[in-house]
């Protein structure tokens, strides 16, 4: 199927928010399913006592952590949902 002819059919919002201190980042992540449940995750950075305070890549450091966490429980959530669905053991969906 040419990528030009798919239809967007849902939307998905991803959320993320970060609180900080000097050498500590933690990021938390959130996506609210069509279904009504969200998947939450979390990821967290810590600046070495050398490095220069930049929290931007604390932010993102901490910020891919969740989003990375997000995506595994994202892929465990289908997994089940695949084996409710056919009532027996699926493969294991990878990254």
């Amino acid at each position: 199927m040419a990528m030009d002819t798919m239809k967007t059919a849902v939307g998905w919002h991803v959320e993320l928010e970060f609180k900080e201190d000097d050498q500590h980042t933690k990021a938390a992540a959130m996506v609210r399913l069509p279904d009504g449940s969200a998947v939450r995750a979390h990821g967290r950075a810590s600046r070495h006592r050398t490095d220069s305070n930049q929290p931007r890549i604390g932010e993102e450091i901490a910020g891919a952590r969740a989003l990375n966490e997000l995506a595994e429980q994202l892929l465990t959530k289908a997994h089940g949902e695949i084996d409710e669905a056919s009532g027996r053991t699926s493969q294991p969906i990878h990254m």
